[in-house]
């Protein structure tokens, strides 16, 4: 007996939305310290490839016509690309960052300073946060990861600050140290994620929240895929990350490879780079 071949189920079709982000240029990047696994100060940093690298992104993201703010680097913050890590948007409010380290402290102050020039009320938190390292919007839901950078207690202050329910994820594996660079949001009901990084529990809830969620390899995970920004078709991430990329086209999603590996020695990607300007007043 043999029985019928069955088609696969065709891809669902993606929809991208103009995005509004804010980014800071690596005009002081350099690794001086160790603030997480991915960084030693003996490797040499090559200052102008990495703002190279990152104007590629910018431009990648204008060529998509989202918009592109642009923070300015403060002297003697070499981690301000990272701008992800500066502050939650949602319906136009912020929670501002506490960094956890006294070397990054300085940045929360500038980006409060940017946001409320473009019309952002921003709070600043009681507890230690690092912005969207640890908090990553899907619809109408905030995923928060802890374990490493981020107070669990910043969670509830997130959720009363904005109003929007937040779901904490403990982080397991100090390699993926930021919720960024283990769970990337594809759009308002898709993630892609390294399930490892998470504890058992974190796991499940994920699985029970996301039942579609692409997994990625630790190979791709370790080469910063998921440090990835979607427009709800276009997922720009890491070259390297060749498997996910194929995994998230046979989804129906559009993988534009970025070249960030200079960035990288300071343990940043895409997302690490993009912090996002949600402005429309929620429901």
């Amino acid at each position: 007996m043999t029985f019928p071949v069955q088609q696969a189920a065709p891809a669902p079709v993606r929809t991208a939305r103009t995005r509004h982000f804010v980014m800071c240029p690596p005009t002081h990047f350099d690794v001086v310290s160790v603030l997480n696994p991915w960084m030693d100060p003996a490797v040499p940093v090559d200052r102008d490839r990495a703002m190279v690298q990152w104007s590629g992104l910018v431009a990648a993201y204008q060529a998509l016509g989202h918009r592109v703010d642009l923070l300015a680097p403060g002297p003697g913050l070499p981690d301000m690309v990272f701008a992800a890590n500066g502050a939650l948007v949602v319906g136009g409010r912020a929670l501002g960052a506490a960094f956890l380290h006294p070397e990054r402290r300085p940045e929360a102050a500038l980006h409060r300073e940017l946001l409320a020039e473009l019309g952002v009320a921003v709070h600043e938190p009681a507890h230690t946060n690092e912005g969207e390292g640890d908090f990553a919007v899907v619809g109408d839901l905030v995923l928060a990861g802890t374990g490493f950078r981020t107070d669990r207690a910043a969670h509830a202050e997130a959720q009363e600050v904005l109003g929007v329910p937040v779901v904490s994820l403990q982080l397991v594996d100090p390699r993926f140290y930021h919720l960024d660079t283990c769970l990337a949001v594809l759009d308002d009901h898709t993630v892609a994620w390294f399930p490892a990084a998470f504890s058992a529990s974190s796991q499940q809830v994920v699985r029970t929240l996301f039942p579609d969620a692409v997994e990625a390899t630790e190979a791709d995970a370790l080469a910063f895929g998921l440090n990835a920004v979607s427009d709800g078709r276009h997922v720009l991430l890491p070259v390297e990350a060749v498997t996910l990329a194929a995994d998230l086209r046979a989804a129906g999603f559009e993988p534009v490879g970025i070249e960030l590996d200079e960035l990288v020695k300071a343990g940043g990607s895409v997302k690490c780079c993009t912090l996002e300007l949600r402005q429309e007043e929620r429901a």
